[in-house]
């Protein structure tokens, strides 16, 4: 096989790649006044799509408070993890719980910020109408209770918890991808979750935005004790708020402290490819590896 080397950007970590198998124990993250039961918990957990087999022998927990980042090439199956925990999807093998029970669609306890998508410019829905959207459930299909003055009240609550205010009642097809991002977190958070899940939230964003909003979640995580499980294939702007890495490839699922993971060893292990991990002066981490890895979380 013809080797090319590819570059890829990544920034310091911690983490214990068990190809699969990991216990969560106390993170940074925890809040003590919390319940130790565990949010999410999966058990040799297995997903077929088709007759394609995604990942299998998956055992992990992520525990209250947690901010945890999934990564991994691209088709390896970081927002398949997120369907199941919404209930879109079911394990082929194993078993999964969320907030201590089996997965359901329409959980208002769980925050869900989707890939992000192109708005028309003359789309004429403010940002203040689309956070509202988050307690009339249309996403869902349930309203939350609750007149129309208090709703009100809540989403002038969670637009100012995001900083988003300023441009709240102008067309969101007008605004720029980071605030654009900030209301749709806004639109996640308006239910008072106890989980969130971002889907590739910092995709398309500067690098000030990306840092901007990863800062922005761990703080409302802590004030708000919600846990976070984000997808990203960069992990420099959530370096230094992430407790753990959840770390998706070749069919297997590896979870731990971003310096455990992201090592020469244990991402070689996981590729069962040669890959070579090299640390800056600035504490940047660059990922070299084979021509078929390109599409490696930078």
């Amino acid at each position: 096989m013809q080797r090319e080397n590819k570059i890829s950007e990544m920034s310091p970590i911690p983490s214990n790649i068990l190809p699969v198998d990991a216990q969560s124990g106390n993170s940074a993250g925890s809040r003590e006044s919390e319940p130790r039961a565990d949010i999410v918990a999966f058990q040799d957990v297995a997903v077929q799509l088709g007759k394609r087999t995604i990942w299998r022998h998956a055992t992990f927990q992520i525990a209250p408070g947690e901010f945890v980042a999934i990564l991994g090439p691209n088709g390896a199956g970081k927002s398949t993890l997120l369907r199941l925990l919404l209930g879109l999807l079911r394990p082929s093998e194993g078993n999964v719980t969320v907030l201590g029970r089996a997965p359901r669609r329409g959980n208002a306890a769980i925050g869900y910020v989707p890939q992000r998508r192109l708005l028309d410019a003359d789309l004429p829905v403010r940002g203040r109408d689309l956070v509202m959207l988050g307690l009339d459930g249309l996403r869902w299909g349930f309203s939350l209770p609750g007149t129309t003055r208090q709703k009100q009240a809540r989403v002038a609550e969670v637009l100012e918890a995001v900083e988003a205010t300023a441009y709240a009642d102008r067309p969101i097809g007008q605004l720029s991808g980071g605030e654009q991002q900030r209301l749709y977190l806004a639109q996640a958070l308006v239910g008072k979750p106890r989980l969130l899940l971002l889907d590739e939230p910092l995709a398309s964003l500067d690098l000030r935005s990306q840092v901007g909003i990863a800062h922005l979640v761990a703080r409302l995580a802590r004030e708000q004790g919600f846990t976070v499980l984000l997808v990203t294939h960069d992990v420099n702007p959530v370096l230094p708020v992430v407790d753990r890495v959840l770390y998706v490839a070749r069919g297997q699922v590896a979870i731990g402290a971003l310096d455990e993971i992201i090592t020469t060893q244990k991402l070689s292990s996981l590729y069962e490819a040669p890959v070579e991990v090299i640390r800056d002066s600035l504490g940047r981490v660059f990922v070299v590896g084979l021509e078929e890895m390109e599409g490696h979380p930078a």
